[in-house]
């Protein structure tokens, strides 16, 4: 938890960027497995910890800008509960530190926004996306869950957006921290991965590092042989020399801050001859695409920029041909490069998506994409100073997608569907880091991880 003075400043400035209403934060409910009462790890809804900073379930807060009143809704422990669980800090407790004077029981919580509505008042919510959420509006409300969505309010998310979109000082280093025990997870998986173990026997022992350094993993780690299925997860799998692994993991911290990183290592000591000729291709793409990241550049330029690098290191080992520049205008990277660039970072890995990413990632005057890989692009517009984002790019070969374009003959004047074919079982490649943009330029966060083939290799002895 941040300064008192942290969150109280943060509330005001929203009020002040929403002038009236009720300002209704839903916070999260713990959420059983198998039954009641074996549950999921608690995750408490982000934008209710950037105001309220409580990480606690069944907490439900309110700010009434009309009448000036900050309320924090929940039940204390009973003795049956303590039972259980031994002593717990006080809601009013927590509440005091985050400078909250107003704690109500979550019955009362009903009662008070009827009596909300019947004075006129707007409630202002942010879209669902857990069933409780849906479930307390359609009772709290009397909103249809299937309309939820659409009802809720579009200036209470912009308000959000931007305030969280900008990281202070004090963000910062809570994200560098996660992302520093990011790189540990890393140096894990470079040093330690070896033919003969299974994709799951990793990735859990990088998930302890995460957990030992006090937080635990920001999303399910991504470890695989098949680097070009963009979200598969750890399998009982084990892996084989002569392959690449890839491993896209990120650590998050006790105050839920995140770190997201990728690298792609052999699984023996030392890339093949085309795994390294395709792996330079993909660094070179970051690499250009960190350099272009200032302020007042548009994200969608560069995600363009980083996909005419691909394939231009596609033209070189044969497989695209003709003007490059041509090329791109045709989306002839979505077949290589079918994703994004990257996304905006926070206290969410993808932050705020759930607030939806043409008010996260675009502007008014800038729409998200439609077309195929472009539409994947989470993050389109101007990068300003505070945003931190990541910077992926990646090459990956999906043999479903290179048969269907062949089979329509897809863009074959740009592609050598007989060269490609020696292509696709290569699987894939990513690189991702995080940056900082600064006033002039961006800083890459964290500890230094290693990216060049050379280093890379150098760790696998």
């Amino acid at each position: 938890m941040f300064s008192k003075s942290t969150y109280l400043n943060r509330r005001q400035t929203l009020q002040s960027g929403l002038g009236s209403g009720l300002l209704l934060f839903l916070g999260n409910e713990e959420s059983g497995m198998n039954y009641r009462d074996n549950v999921y790890p608690f995750r408490q809804d982000s934008t209710f910890l950037y105001y309220f900073g409580i990480d606690h379930a069944s907490l439900t807060a309110v700010i009434d800008i009309d009448n000036n009143r900050e309320i924090i809704f929940g039940d204390e422990l009973t003795i049956d509960d303590i039972v259980w669980t031994g002593p717990k800090e006080p809601i009013t407790e927590k509440a005091a530190k985050v400078g909250v004077t107003e704690v109500k029981p979550t019955s009362a919580i009903g009662s008070f926004l009827k009596d909300a509505v019947s004075r006129g008042q707007t409630i202002h919510f942010l879209p669902p996306y857990r069933g409780e959420h849906y479930l307390k509006l359609q009772e709290w409300l009397h909103i249809n869950p299937a309309e939820a969505a659409q009802k809720a309010s579009v200036a209470f998310i912009k308000a959000v957006v931007s305030m969280r979109s900008y990281k202070t000082d004090e963000e910062v280093a809570e994200i560098e921290k996660a992302v520093n025990t990011s790189v540990d997870m890393h140096l894990a998986f470079m040093r330690r991965t070896r033919a003969g173990m299974t994709e799951k026997e990793i990735a859990g022992n990088l998930q302890s590092i995460a957990i030992a350094q006090g937080g635990d993993i920001s999303y399910p780690i991504i470890l695989t042989v098949n680097g070009e299925i963009l979200h598969t997860h750890a399998r009982d799998l084990a892996i084989r020399e002569g392959q690449m692994a890839l491993c896209d993991a990120g650590a998050e911290t006790a105050m839920h801050y995140c770190g997201d990183l990728t690298r792609t290592i052999p699984v023996g000591k030392s890339f093949s001859g085309i795994q390294k000729e395709m792996y330079e291709i993909v660094l070179q793409a970051q690499e250009a695409a960190i350099a272009a990241c200032k302020p007042g550049v548009l994200f969608k330029d560069i995600h363009k920029l980083a996909s005419t690098k691909l394939v231009e290191g596609m033209k070189q080992v044969g497989v695209v041909k003709g003007d490059v520049a041509e090329a791109i205008e045709h989306d002839v990277h979505t077949l290589f490069f079918q994703c994004g660039l990257g996304h905006m970072m926070g206290l969410d890995v993808h932050d705020m998506e759930n607030l939806g990413e043409q008010y996260v990632g675009y502007t008014d005057d800038l729409q998200k994409g439609t077309a195929f890989g472009w539409k994947s692009l989470r993050l389109g517009r101007a990068l300003e100073p505070g945003f931190v984002v990541t910077v992926e790019p990646g090459l990956y070969l999906i043999p479903t997608l290179i048969d269907r374009w062949k089979a329509e003959n897809k863009l074959s004047q740009f592609i050598d569907y007989n060269k490609l074919e020696h292509f696709r079982n290569f699987t894939g490649i990513r690189i991702e880091d995080n940056l900082l943009i600064t006033e002039t330029g961006n800083r890459v966060l964290g500890k230094e991880l290693v990216k060049s083939v050379a280093d890379v290799e150098g760790l696998r002895e």
